[in-house]
């Protein structure tokens, strides 16, 4: 079978697998600190048994986040929208930094070969961008193209792929990379409610990066990207969002409690639009990597993909021992696939993240033959 790949006017055509983007390297970062849902129950003093309930039925053990400092009597103090805000941005760079090398290092390539940075995020806004900002703190070439995608939630990591997927196939032999940089725990507010309590149980801090190469000449291992599908439910643009808290002086983000079902319901939708004009059928796809955001988006995906417990394995044990990590969680997903070291070459695989719109993106890739799954 020929890979196909979609063209700027969506039809499929095909494509020599050498002269199209493949992925040839991934990284992740997280804070220095993790705690149980236990744990910070106990840290904010939490006694509501509808909120630690929310918290202890989350199918989440740990999350890796910078907490706000503490007070003399232990408590922990409310930051303002400043200190978030610095927040994002200090362990922002700091872990973008170091997932950017990490990625580059299973690349094999070094921070003058990246020729054009991808930088997402979703959790403060800073002008310049991560991307400046990462590009001075590591040294990357003064040259380097950049862009920086800002405010689009959890979807946003395939998003920004796609804008890089692009890229490289337009300047065949240079490299690029895409860094999910979100600092989640500088998006909290504490003001007891269910709402932000939903929130506050389910995110956590996290950076990935993914290198990306379209070079026929190249024979570093990874998977082709063969084509993308998105699919847009207007009507549901309100589930995910940020809203301007008066009170707190904050931004605080809503998740509806219908976000799992909207998901679930046009998840059928979009995996056929991505298939559509490839030959091929959902049991052709042997590996499924989906964004971890959450228990019941995860089973709601499930049921209406016929999928299987081991098909999310990675998923689950991301959503278990890292929480929601926003744009970036796909990655670390795609991370412990590479790490388990069962792709045999020829294998599809599909990248799925959904977030506000309410939108949900798909990207279908496949490891070409020849290659063997490397482990790291």
């Amino acid at each position: 079978m020929v890979p196909a790949v979609s063209t700027d006017d969506g039809a499929v055509s095909a494509e020599p697998a050498g002269s199209a983007p493949r992925i040839i390297g991934v990284g992740t970062a997280v804070p220095a600190f993790s705690y149980s849902q236990e744990e910070l129950l106990d840290v904010f003093r939490i006694e509501d048994p509808r909120v630690r309930s929310v918290f202890l039925n989350s199918a989440i053990e740990r999350r890796f986040l910078n907490l706000p400092p503490k007070l003399p009597d232990g408590a922990r103090r409310m930051e303002t929208q400043g200190e978030l805000l610095e927040k994002h941005r200090t362990h922002g760079i700091e872990m973008g930094a170091r997932a950017l090398q990490s990625c580059l290092k299973q690349a094999e390539a070094d921070l003058d070969d990246v020729s054009y940075l991808c930088c997402v995020t979703s959790t403060g806004f800073l002008t310049p961008g991560f991307s400046a900002l990462v590009i001075r703190e590591l040294g990357l070439r003064h040259e380097c193209s950049r862009l920086d995608v800002v405010g689009m939630g959890c979807n946003a990591g395939l998003n920004g792929l796609s804008a890089v997927a692009g890229w490289s196939r337009a300047h065949p032999g240079r490299l690029a990379v895409m860094l999910c940089i979100e600092a989640c725990s500088a998006a909290y507010v504490f003001d007891g409610t269910m709402r932000t309590s939903v929130v506050n149980s389910l995110f956590g801090d996290g950076s990935s990066a993914v290198a990306v190469l379209a070079d026929p000449e190249d024979r570093r291992e990874g998977p082709t990207i063969l084509k993308f599908a998105s699919c847009i439910v207007p009507e549901a643009i309100d589930a995910m969002r940020y809203d301007w808290d008066d009170k707190e002086g904050k931004f605080s983000f809503f998740l509806d409690q219908e976000v799992p079902y909207v998901v679930g319901a046009h998840a059928e939708i979009i995996i056929d639009r991505l298939l559509a004009g490839t030959d091929l059928r959902r049991s052709d796809i042997s590996h499924w990597i989906i964004h971890s955001g959450g228990k019941k988006v995860i089973d709601s995906v499930m049921v209406n993909l016929n999928l299987t417990r081991r098909d999310v394995r990675h998923t689950t044990s991301v959503l278990r021992d890292y929480g929601n990590l926003s744009s970036g969680s796909f990655l670390f997903s795609y991370s412990g696939l590479v790490d388990e070291g069962v792709v045999n070459p020829g294998d599809y695989g599909v990248l799925m993240t959904m977030g506000p719109g309410s939108t949900i993106e798909t990207a279908l890739i496949q490891w070409r033959p020849g290659d063997e799954s490397r482990s790291r």
